[in-house]
């Protein structure tokens, strides 16, 4: 059994946020789970094309926006799923953080952080 609390687990701050990891590939379960805060205001491109993500929001708000342009509105309750490691935006709402619970399959290292570039999706 493996018991974690948000304050013992590792934070990394992967460029527009905060990753709290509590699942990493080194625990031998083939999948991560995260706490993630992205920060207000922020907008970061992102791709992963090693892994299928999860993110089920439980506060703030934003959007996640497909390279064709198609936005959908990220509010409590909500998840959101990159199947097909689809390249894509993150934004956080200028007025408040958006805080969201990340499922990655394969499991993530632990130490990944992005590279925010506005002209190419930073991956993983």
């Amino acid at each position: 059994m493996i018991i974690r609390d948000l304050d013992d687990v590792r934070a990394v701050d992967w460029g527009n946020g905060l990753s709290r990891r509590f699942l990493v590939a080194d625990d031998g379960l083939g999948y991560s789970i995260t706490d993630t805060i992205v920060r207000a205001g922020t907008k970061s491109r992102l791709e992963y094309r090693n892994h299928v993500e999860a993110c089920y929001c439980i506060a703030g708000s934003g959007e996640v926006i497909g390279t064709d342009g198609t936005a959908h509105r990220i509010t409590p309750g909500r998840m959101y799923c990159l199947d097909r490691h689809e390249a894509h935006y993150l934004v956080a709402s200028p007025h408040e953080d958006l805080r969201l619970v990340c499922v990655f399959v394969p499991a993530l290292r632990g130490d990944e952080v992005h590279r925010l570039d506005p002209d190419a999706a930073s991956s993983y």
